[in-house]
């Protein structure tokens, strides 16, 4: 699992004028089934996006997709976390750390 840190590196207007293509990216992600959440950060700085079933190659890949990284209005930080413990509707995203 995965979480996708955005964090603006432009002026708001410049976010907002990519704001649209980004969205249709992120339907991309949830109908590809890489993106279980995401919103943003408040202050509004950024994002957040949780991708889970896909590694860290995918992860990239997706991110340098981005419209907001194209545009270059945002930089990902993307951390890698395995998920142990979930809430009851989120059993299915259960991992098992590796032995």
């Amino acid at each position: 699992m995965f979480i996708l840190e955005l964090t603006y590196t432009a002026p708001l207007d410049r976010v907002d004028a990519a704001l649209s293509d980004h969205v249709a990216w992120l339907e991309q992600g949830y109908a590809a089934g890489h993106f279980i959440a995401s919103g943003r950060k408040d202050p509004r700085d950024g994002g957040v996006i949780i991708a889970a079933g896909i590694d860290r190659a995918t992860a990239e890949k997706l991110t340098a997709e981005d419209p907001f990284v194209r545009e270059g209005v945002c930089e990902y930080r993307i951390t890698e976390f395995v998920a142990t413990k979930t809430a009851p509707a989120l059993a299915e995203y259960r991992e098992q750390l590796p032995s």
